[in-house]
């Protein structure tokens, strides 16, 4: 698991000097779910995806919006739980 601080660090590094709006971000529960429902269902080239279980649903959603303030495709909200583990991905 990692913090917010680790998530967005690696975020960083992740994604270097292309522009920010050329990344989605989001949040899930379920990361094979998600990958499929962008890959097969949204045809979205998903190539790039990385991920990480954030410590809590808080910090994810920090991680979250933060990153779509700078620019990066996606939107907060969803119908997660703070009780399950939670994962950053963006691609």
């Amino acid at each position: 698991m990692a913090t917010a601080q680790q998530i967005a660090g690696g975020i960083q590094g992740r994604i270097g000097l292309i522009k920010m709006s050329s990344w989605r971000i989001g949040l899930t529960h379920d990361l094979n779910e998600r990958y499929k429902y962008w890959k097969d269902t949204q045809k979205e080239y998903v190539g790039a995806w990385v991920y990480w279980q954030a410590n809590s649903l808080a910090d994810a959603q920090a991680v979250e919006a933060h990153f779509i303030r700078q620019g990066m495709k996606g939107g907060t909200g969803g119908d997660l739980s703070a009780y399950r583990p939670v994962y950053v991905y963006i691609f």
